[in-house]
């Protein structure tokens, strides 16, 4: 059954080809973007059959082409979305295949997928609502049910080190050569990550250097 499909993905010549062969397998492209700002934009005005989007493309160009799934699929909750990427973010994955069962969600590794019918097939599972994981990503994502600290990138574990050594962020800053504004996102997602939502900074800041010190 032919569907209608927005497409975002932030290097043109994927994108084009990702156009391409939705458009040969019968499909309609609404909107293909490279943005995630664009995405959430074309999926509002379009009401697609299903979203196929990269992981990291602009403004940050690091995992908001899937944060801005989840905040598509906790805005439409029956939208189908099937991510394709050459990476695995953990935190963000994991919450987005998290969010129920009301629509279909899929993840898979580009450089996994080894015949354009494998991809199609995968975009009409997903659309039809079933889940269509690659498995290295469900190999990752049970690796980190047992470590948390997979979930972070290697600059959150060296700032989260430098946490445990009692430094500040103006100090860890100065340490790692990044602005203030910059450690504070990072330990903003440790936090998230690591799954500390309790009241107060401070409190989740030392369960946070807990966490790693029992590591």
């Amino acid at each position: 059954m032919p569907l209608t499909v927005v497409v975002a993905e932030d290097s043109p010549l994927m994108r084009d080809g990702l156009v391409g062969v939705l458009t040969r397998f019968g499909h309609q492209v609404l909107a293909a973007v490279g943005d995630a700002g664009d995405l959430i934009t074309a999926v509002r005005k379009h009401r697609p059959d299903i979203v196929v989007t990269d992981v990291r493309m602009p403004p940050e160009n690091t995992d908001d082409g899937l944060r801005a799934a989840v905040a598509l699929r906790q805005e439409h909750p029956t939208l189908p979305i099937l991510v394709l990427s050459q990476y695995i973010e953990q935190s963000y994955a994991a919450h987005l295949l998290d969010l129920g069962s009301d629509a279909g969600i899929g993840y898979l590794l580009k450089d996994r997928v080894s015949a354009v019918s494998e991809f199609v097939d995968a975009v009409a599972q997903v659309a039809a609502g079933a889940t269509v994981v690659d498995p290295e990503v469900v190999r990752q994502l049970l690796n980190r049910r047992h470590d948390p600290l997979q979930r972070l990138t290697p600059r959150e574990r060296e700032v989260l080190a430098l946490m445990a050594e009692g430094r500040s962020n103006n100090e860890i800053a100065g340490k790692l050569y990044v602005t203030g504004a910059a450690v504070n996102k990072h330990v903003s997602n440790i936090l998230q990550k690591l799954d500390l939502h309790i009241d107060g900074e401070g409190h989740r800041r030392v369960l946070a250097v807990l966490t790693y010190l029992r590591a």
